[in-house]
């Protein structure tokens, strides 16, 4: 024990020394090496925060019910929307996208990340607002979800007044209004029509969504496309000339923003999908068609098992190491498979 003691207080002396004075050093060789330890130490701190601040929240889970116990039609979307958003917002080290000093401004997974997540919640702002809130087409679009939106669409970079974090919350608080009015009992006030129609709707954005990030993944390794653009119509014209065979290869430096950006979104996908489960329960059943919800959700959830690997690797398809981006775009992929098929299940009468 005393040879261990003895051990530690030499340490301990010798980086004494680097910071006690000593004439025959000089000062600038003391102001060096204090300077230097200090950046060691910022670069660690730095290094850190850094990496608490990429880590990935948890999937969210859904409140079916309100606060006093109620089942409101509506409550579980609008509810999750909210909650989305504000985990965007509030996660640790809050909003990173429009960040410009360090260490925010040297990462780029979890604003990336962020990307995805804004991704979904514009478009579910978007189907409440003119779709899942409104009887018809001529009927009045609510006010709370009008003003929701256009927040939401705001510029996600901008780091001056008004920020971008400041007008995100600008529109959580228009959702947290609507909600409110929801579950408030007054039969005039705010509405939520979970029909078919409404689902197919949000349904045939996410079928969009999840088919080019499924694309953008494929890409990492390069391959060359069939152009499929006109649909073999004969018939059809596009503004500019299409070429029969198009190569696509994701740049070396652009694949792990890609990826993220796919985890993102598909972290919102999931929870809004467990609140359409919810607020669409009848709807479901008729069609017999909750089993189909249920399988798409698996394999979302699949595609955001934790990574074995420090870094996204980016191996060819047969070769020797892992391609993370083939991997989540497999899953992708199945689960878009899964949205048509459900989508055809809502069409049926």
């Amino acid at each position: 024990m005393g040879e261990k003691m003895d051990w530690l207080a030499a340490r301990v002396a010798t980086v004494w020394a680097w910071f006690e004075w000593r004439p025959q050093a000089g000062v600038a060789t003391m102001w060096a090496r204090r300077i230097g330890v200090a950046l060691l130490v910022l670069l660690l701190l730095f290094s850190l925060l850094g990496w608490y601040w990429s880590r990935e929240p948890d999937i969210m889970w859904v409140n079916e019910k309100t606060p006093d116990q109620r089942v409101v039609v509506g409550y579980a979307t609008a509810d999750t929307l909210v909650r989305v958003a504000s985990e965007l917002l509030d996660k640790p080290g809050g909003y990173l996208t429009n960040d410009v000093t360090p260490p925010s401004i040297f990462l780029d997974n979890i604003p990336n990340w962020e990307q995805g997540v804004l991704l979904q919640v514009k478009d579910v702002a978007t189907i409440m607002r003119n779709h899942a809130s409104r009887s018809q087409s001529q009927s009045a679009e609510d006010p709370d979800l009008a003003g929701a939106e256009p927040e939401f669409y705001f510029n996600p970079n901008r780091w001056i007044l008004p920020t971008a974090e400041s007008k995100f919350r600008d529109g959580v608080r228009f959702v947290e209004s609507y909600r409110g009015r929801l579950i408030d009992g007054n039969e005039q006030d705010a509405q939520f029509y979970a029909r078919a129609d409404n689902l197919r709707e949000y349904l045939s954005v996410v079928e969009m969504r999840l088919g080019s990030l499924s694309q953008s993944l494929s890409a990492s390794v390069g391959e060359v496309r069939v152009g499929t653009d006109l649909a073999n119509d004969p018939d059809a014209r596009s503004t500019k000339p299409l070429q029969g065979n198009v190569r696509e290869k994701t740049p070396w430096l652009e694949i792990d923003d890609r990826f993220y950006q796919a985890r993102g979104y598909v972290w919102a996908l999931v929870a809004i999908l467990r609140a359409v489960e919810f607020d669409f329960n009848n709807v479901l059943e008729k069609k017999n068609a909750r089993v189909s919800l249920r399988q798409v959700i698996r394999e979302l959830e699949a595609s955001l098992g934790p990574l074995g690997s420090p870094i996204i690797l980016n191996g060819r398809g047969y070769g020797m190491f892992a391609n993370h981006s083939l991997v989540m775009a497999s899953y992708l992929s199945r689960a878009n498979a899964g949205v048509i098929n459900l989508r055809e299940l809502l069409d049926q009468g």
